[in-house]
């Protein structure tokens, strides 16, 4: 699993090994077993591979489809709670309908930071007792589910730091994390990591694996492209950015393979 994350996830080799103990503990029924399997709060800049990182350990443990994802920006006012677990004796709520697709998988909840204290009370049963109690009256166990948060804590303060060592970037982060989350629910959390920004020679990196996957992806649907060096630069170029990491490298490659793709079925019809 280590290898699969590290061929995947580029510029994080110091969170995988940490998020691949707790997975394997999980796996390996090794976790307490009223509480969740394992719990994540990963931090950092935006587009610098969080969720991907979530996405590829779900798919390699679950398969597609385990992952259930929630915005927390969707949860800021008293009301959330009743849109995460029903507003009504006869609904179920959001949450409820995930955990009725699967027994086990991923819960990922984006952006921590922005919910309502409400949200976050639910969140210290989750981890704590490995369940939660529907609208309905449901209670539904999630002793099989992985529980990750995402945060921007600190990561702005983290970019001004780019001159400095990555330990002292890392003390910086998490205190504000103890600063701006109540300390019984950064308690609660297996482990805390804090991801670094993405370097120039990262997004390259990251640029060809973005432009093998989606090659292999057009070639699925009977496209073939050939990529050269210099278009490679290219897009590096086109796609870095400082401050939104690998996000618009991605669009950037998107675009222009799909739009090559695009421009030859035209011409060949022409």
């Amino acid at each position: 699993m280590e290898r699969h994350l590290q061929s995947n996830i580029k510029g994080q080799d110091h969170i995988i090994p940490r998020t691949c103990s707790v997975l394997q503990r999980g796996e390996l029924g090794l976790a307490h077993p009223d509480r969740p399997k394992g719990s994540f709060l990963y931090v950092g800049p935006t587009g610098v591979g969080k969720t991907e990182l979530t996405i590829c350990f779900t798919d390699y443990l679950f398969g597609s489809g385990y992952l259930h994802r929630f915005d927390m920006s969707e949860f800021q006012n008293q009301y959330s709670v009743g849109l995460l677990l029903g507003a009504a004796p006869s609904e179920n709520g959001m949450l409820g309908r995930a955990l009725d697709q699967h027994g086990e998988g991923t819960l990922l909840f984006d952006e921590l930071e922005k919910a309502h204290p409400l949200v976050l009370d639910l969140f210290l049963q989750v981890l704590d007792a490995g369940r939660i109690t529907l609208a309905n009256g449901e209670t539904k166990s999630l002793k099989d589910y992985y529980v990750v948060f995402t945060s921007n804590i600190g990561a702005s303060e983290a970019m001004r730091m780019e001159n400095s060592a990555f330990s002292t970037i890392e003390r910086t982060v998490l205190r504000r994390v103890d600063q701006a989350l109540r300390p019984e629910l950064v308690a609660r959390i297996n482990d805390k990591l804090v991801f670094n920004r993405l370097t120039y020679e990262v997004q390259r990196d990251i640029c060809e694996l973005m432009i093998e996957r989606e090659r292999e992806r057009l070639a699925t649907m009977g496209h073939s492209l050939s990529i050269t060096p210099d278009i490679i630069e290219q897009l590096v170029r086109a796609g870095y950015h400082r401050t939104l990491g690998a996000r618009p490298m991605r669009n950037t490659v998107d675009r222009f393979l799909q739009q090559t793709i695009a421009s030859g079925l035209l011409d060949s019809s022409a």
